[in-house]
């Protein structure tokens, strides 16, 4: 048997949660296979140097392609692979591999279970790149997800490019998340599409303690006539009826993210203002707001009502301020209450809700990847302090 020379791996990731889990998944994979996974050091150059690009926009692809060049001119004799959503970039790393065990740079988890898409967005170029939907094995992703455990991790975070999308064998994203529920871990979900999401993943939230009380909702607007401009498959009364039923099926230790594209073409103030007033009647406490950018390929391109770039940016800044200040509501409201925090590094980590908290007073070194319980002491601006 031939053994592979060792390999010294570095990695650059752009992009969304997505790209992050799947860099994650794919270090530890090289690490398996006896490669060594090391930084981009000058004094000691990596052999090969993996990076996950971003299409998501023209200016991302436009920052990856700058990144690569610069990679390329700064370590000439490393080999550059290119994966990810990229043109040009090589396919993802097969599903079918072995479970990972390998430790990661993170104390989350990241298990993929989903990638493609079948939506057909204006502003979204994605499925070019991921192709049509498919899903990991159910027993395929029980056993990653124990894998993970076995490996000393406490928190797994299920990711896809549509996560909702997810079936096996007539089995969908609240029956995998309900069977993932069974191990001694906690369970958090990235974000939903909220037109294919339904009541059945509040009943798998409502059945188990242990699923993070958090769900960030790609929503993009409040407007029902942008909406149908960007091809979304739902109302935003659909997204009201989700939420509210979210907020009194689950309580108010729910937390609520969102993304919202400002300044889509034909994006009136009417529009604008019936988007400020749904993120304002709900407890979002996570959003990510963007200004619209044009992406070369895709239908919204090509549409008239181009919003001039400062008003899209002034929108996004003031949907920013909104959310920045019901994310401090949201920390204000967990003064004297406990918690559950999966620890980072230096006694600090993050609650279920997704809200940051740190140990400073507590003498011993809590354990990375690790749950610590405690009781909220202190509120600092949209983090939590915690005494043990």
């Amino acid at each position: 048997m031939v053994s592979c020379p060792r390999v010294k791996i570095a990695f650059q990731t752009f992009g969304c949660r997505l790209n992050r889990a799947e860099a994650l998944d794919q270090e530890a994979r090289y690490a398996a296979e006896g490669h060594e996974v090391v930084a981009l050091d000058d004094a000691c150059p990596p052999d090969v140097i993996v990076v996950r690009g971003c299409s998501v926009t023209a200016k991302a692809e436009r920052d990856c392609r700058k990144a690569i060049a610069h990679l390329r001119a700064r370590f000439p004799s490393a080999r550059i692979e290119l994966t990810g959503c990229l043109a040009g970039a090589s396919a993802t790393p097969s599903e079918d591999a072995a479970p990972q065990t390998i430790p990661t740079r993170t104390a989350r988890a990241y298990l993929k279970v989903q990638d493609g898409c079948s939506c057909k967005c204006a502003f979204c170029i994605v499925p070019s790149f991921r192709g049509p939907p498919r899903s990991v094995p159910f027993a395929q992703a029980l056993s990653r997800a124990q894998a993970f455990f076995d490996a000393g991790y406490r928190e797994i975070v299920v990711t896809g490019c549509n996560l909702a999308l997810y079936r096996d064998a007539g089995r969908g994203l609240a029956d995998l998340l309900s069977s993932l529920a069974d191990l001694p871990v906690r369970v958090r979900l990235s974000s939903l599409e909220p037109g294919v999401c339904d009541a059945a993943i509040l009943d798998a939230f409502a059945a188990r303690p242990n699923i993070c009380r958090f769900i960030h909702l790609s929503v993009q607007s409040g407007s029902d006539r942008i909406l149908k401009r960007m091809g979304r498959p739902y109302a935003i009364a659909a997204v009201d009826s989700f939420c509210y039923a979210a907020v009194e099926r689950l309580g108010p230790r729910i937390a609520l993210g969102a993304d919202i594209i400002t300044g889509f073409p034909g994006e009136t103030d009417a529009d604008f203002a019936a988007t400020r007033d749904f993120i304002s009647r709900h407890p979002f406490s996570n959003l990510h707001v963007f200004p619209y950018s044009e992406r070369p390929g895709t239908a919204a391109a090509a549409m008239d009502g181009a919003v001039p770039v400062a008003v899209r940016r002034t929108r996004a800044k003031e949907l920013d301020a909104i959310g920045a200040a019901q994310r401090k509501a949201f920390a204000a409201s967990f003064l004297g209450r406990n918690v559950e925090v999966c620890i980072e590094r230096g006694n600090t980590g993050w609650t279920a809700e997704y809200l940051k908290c740190a140990f400073p007073d507590t003498a011993v070194k809590l354990r990375r990847r690790s749950l610590a319980q405690g009781r909220v002491i202190g509120v600092e601006g949209d983090s939590l302090v915690a005494k043990i």
